[in-house]
């Protein structure tokens, strides 16, 4: 059979740019540690450019950021691993960052949040080499990243370390899709958890929010304090959505209820949305619907 198709020309071509090293930092043994992340960017037609010296593409101007914050209880995960969730903002004119952060037994937190701002810095200093908007970055994080998304928005100084220390880490709103904000309330539910012989974890030290903080665990719920981004609110908060499932076995829906109210209270709920997702669990398939990432869209459009 043969057929002429005439598609024209409207989708335009993502490249998908791999290990690009945005950080060297040491592990907690002092082991040198590099850090990277994955760019997907509408930069041109590369492959025609490297095979023909020329592109198909004209470009439309620098794209708006924004960077993706994988979860896995602050334990690692591969940078990449839900990328292809992330394909319908590319497709949508967003550059696309997913990051990787030292995981729990690399470094404790504040690490993490270091890492994440470094990344930030990073993208806004190297916006000319991929053709990003460095006035326009956002963040979305799943579980752990929720919870690293949220102190992105946080827009709080004293976090940031390390490289490209001459250009801001702040963000212009971010989405917390049923991330911790309350690490006290997170531990408090492992401290009675791990009473039972049959919880998959046996002392604090074990468990996501212990981990995470490391050190005594005679302190560690005071210390969890430090660690929840709900208690850093400030008038410079950036625009935060927050979505979550009413079935959540691993984050009870009433931490990102609370923290909503606690935005509304600081006089930011104009700017503050909190999404319940009916029957949603703990990532489940329920809070990455179309009908979702459409809310995520307009809510990154309103304020990108």
């Amino acid at each position: 059979m043969k057929t002429i198709l005439d598609p024209g020309k409207e989708r335009r071509t993502i490249n998908f740019i791999d290990n690009i090293c945005f950080s060297h930092v040491r592990d907690l043994n002092g082991e040198p540690l590099d850090l990277c992340l994955s760019l997907m960017v509408r930069n041109g037609n590369s492959e025609m450019r490297l095979a023909s010296g020329r592109d198909d593409e004209v470009s439309t101007g620098r794209q708006p950021v924004l960077i993706h914050i994988n979860g896995a209880g602050w334990r690692g995960a591969d940078k990449n691993l839900m990328a292809a969730e992330m394909q319908y903002f590319a497709e949508a004119g967003y550059a696309v960052a997913c990051i990787y952060y030292r995981s729990s037994a690399q470094g404790h937190f504040p690490d993490q949040l270091i890492d994440c701002k470094t990344a930030v810095r990073f993208l806004r200093s190297h916006a000319d080499q991929y053709g990003l908007d460095p006035d326009h970055i956002a963040a979305i994080g799943r579980s752990a990243g929720g919870h690293l998304s949220s102190w992105l928005a946080m827009n709080t100084d004293g976090f940031d370390e390390g490289e490209w220390l001459d250009v801001s880490s702040h963000v212009s709103c971010a989405i917390n899709m049923f991330g911790a904000s309350d690490i006290r309330a997170l531990n408090l539910i492992e401290q009675e958890n791990i009473k039972n012989p049959a919880h998959r974890w046996h002392s604090m030290e074990e468990t996501h929010g212990g981990a995470l903080l490391g050190g005594d665990m005679s302190t560690v719920i005071e210390r969890s304090d430090a660690a929840s981004p709900q208690n850093f609110i400030n008038p410079g908060t950036a625009p935060l959505m927050i979505l979550h499932g009413d079935q959540d076995p691993l984050v009870p829906v009433a931490i990102s209820e609370d923290f909503y109210d606690r935005l509304c209270k600081a006089g930011l709920e104009a700017q503050s949305e909190l999404y319940i997702i009916k029957n949603g669990g703990h990532g489940t398939r329920e809070l990455f619907q179309t009908s979702v990432k459409e809310r995520i869209l307009d809510f990154l459009n309103r304020y990108i």
